[in-house]
């Protein structure tokens, strides 16, 4: 499936320093304090493995090119008529001593800051990209699922320990997908299992969104967008994660301690102008329809998805973190775009709220009391990742609207189809539709109406793009 180009083509000088103001402006150094960088050297050379020994177990991992801060390791078998699943995630809390300088500096970054110019990583280095990481051929210790399936795809056991672990393979996306393809037995439960998945998240009104894969790269010396078409391998391998984060809010419901991730559904309200918008870009919806089955349906290679797809981000807000007591309803903290409760757990090394989840369901699996710094880190970690999100956020958004003002400022005077998403005193917010972009409109249109706009203003210094009507 090939990726989808949109280049800058103007220097790239005044693109590069409007990149490097957006991350000093949100307090982003990559930097570590001395102390968490010797920390860290002194756990990777001499790293505490757990005692079970799950290293025969052949685990590959599948992750972008050229990732070297390696989560996850899969390995699936048939089981009866059904599947055995064993998720390996990295043991960061084996190199984290709490109340130590990585703990802190990590509570301090929330999670790892992905930026054109440069990552902004949660752990040191020698952590997360070397001694916890799940390399090739490496002997690493884990937290390791292991969660039986019936025929249709359900969990029906879970278990977890810590154990040591030795992963086959770091295999790409396109590599796994070649492998699936080519008929690779193992991969090919992958398939299996993953689509049976997908038909369980469709019964329980889950959604997803399915973005296509949105970087920037630096590429002969311009910046430009990479817009990328998911890979099914993608979607089947995502279900594993979200199988598996099901699993950890479960045992945490059941022990009533821990933290899940929660998201309300959305308004009807909301819904009812997500469909007025794609009655606007020209999309066919059915009356009845779930908003979940019909983003599953839609057709990725059209020109018009992406811009549907940006639009339905509007139903996916409210998403936080919730600490878990004796109080807690499990009715009331279902994830709603998963359809059931959830919480982060398989992404330890890019988010610190998983090495709390690990702790408490390694802990709550086996009959053992809670660890207590991973029960008194749960203070204040929901304001922690909230505030971490929202940077990540103003990051990843402010650096892709500097790129879209570099492509388009060769386009003053030029006009565009586009739909209104949200409107304001002093104008409205629209979507175009080709390419993907949002951006400030003076028009008094309202939300869902299509509309034909054009480009006034596109100031990169400013970091400013506005259109008006045609």
């Amino acid at each position: 499936m090939p990726a989808r180009y949109e280049h800058v083509t103007d220097a790239s000088d005044e693109l590069a320093a409007a990149l490097a103001a957006i991350r000093e402006e949100l307090g982003l150094g990559a930097e570590f304090p001395p102390e968490a960088l010797a920390e860290a050297e002194a756990f990777a050379a001499a790293p505490r493995l757990p005692e079970a020994d799950r290293s025969g177990v052949g685990f590959v991992t599948i992750d972008p090119e050229g990732s070297t801060d390696l989560d996850q390791a899969l390995h699936i078998e048939r089981a009866g008529d059904g599947f055995e699943v064993r998720y390996a995630i990295a043991d960061v809390p084996a190199f984290v001593e709490p109340g130590g300088a990585i703990d802190a500096e990590a509570r301090r970054r929330g999670q790892t800051m992905y930026a054109p110019d440069g990552r902004v990583p949660l752990h040191p280095p020698a952590v997360s990209e070397g001694a916890a990481s799940l390399l090739e051929a490496q002997e690493r210790g884990a937290y390791v699922w292991t969660m039986r399936l019936d025929a249709s795809g359900a969990v029906v056991e879970t278990a977890l320990e810590r154990a040591r672990v030795r992963s086959r393979e770091q295999l790409t996306y396109r590599q796994a997908q070649a492998r699936v393809e080519a008929g690779d037995a193992m991969l090919g439960l992958l398939r299996e299992v993953g689509e049976l998945r997908i038909a369980l998240e469709e019964a329980r009104e889950g959604a997803s969104l399915d973005m296509p894969e949105e970087e920037i790269a630096h590429v002969d010396g311009a910046y430009r967008i990479e817009r990328r078409e998911l890979l099914p391998v993608e979607r089947w391998n995502a279900q594993i994660s979200l199988m598996t984060g099901m699993e950890a809010a479960n045992l945490q419901l059941q022990a009533k301690r821990g933290i899940l991730r929660t998201m309300p559904r959305p308004p009807e309200s909301d819904v009812a102008r997500f469909r007025k918008e794609v009655r606007a870009i020209g999309e066919e919806w059915a009356e009845g329809e779930h908003y979940g089955a019909f983003l599953r349906r839609l057709d990725r290679a059209k020109p018009t998805t992406l811009a549907i797809l940006q639009a339905a981000r509007r139903l996916f807000r409210g998403a936080g973190y919730t600490v878990l007591d004796e109080r807690s309803d499990a009715s009331a903290l279902e994830q709603a775009a998963i359809g059931a409760p959830y919480a982060h757990t398989t992404a330890p090394l890019r988010r610190l709220v998983d090495r709390y989840v690990l702790a408490h369901c390694e802990a709550i699996a086996n009959g053992r009391e809670i660890p207590q710094w991973a029960s008194d880190g749960l203070d204040g970690l929901p304001e922690i990742m909230a505030e971490s999100g929202r940077a990540a956020g103003q990051l990843e958004r402010a650096s892709i609207d500097a790129v879209e003002i570099a492509m388009l400022r060769s386009r003053v005077g030029d006009e565009f189809d586009a739909v209104v998403v949200e409107t304001r005193k002093e104008g409205a917010t629209i979507q175009l539709i080709d390419p993907p972009t949002e951006a400030a409109c003076d028009t008094v249109a309202e939300p869902g109406e299509r509309v034909r706009v054009r480009l006034v203003e596109a100031d990169l210094a400013a970091r400013r793009l506005r259109f008006a009507d045609a």
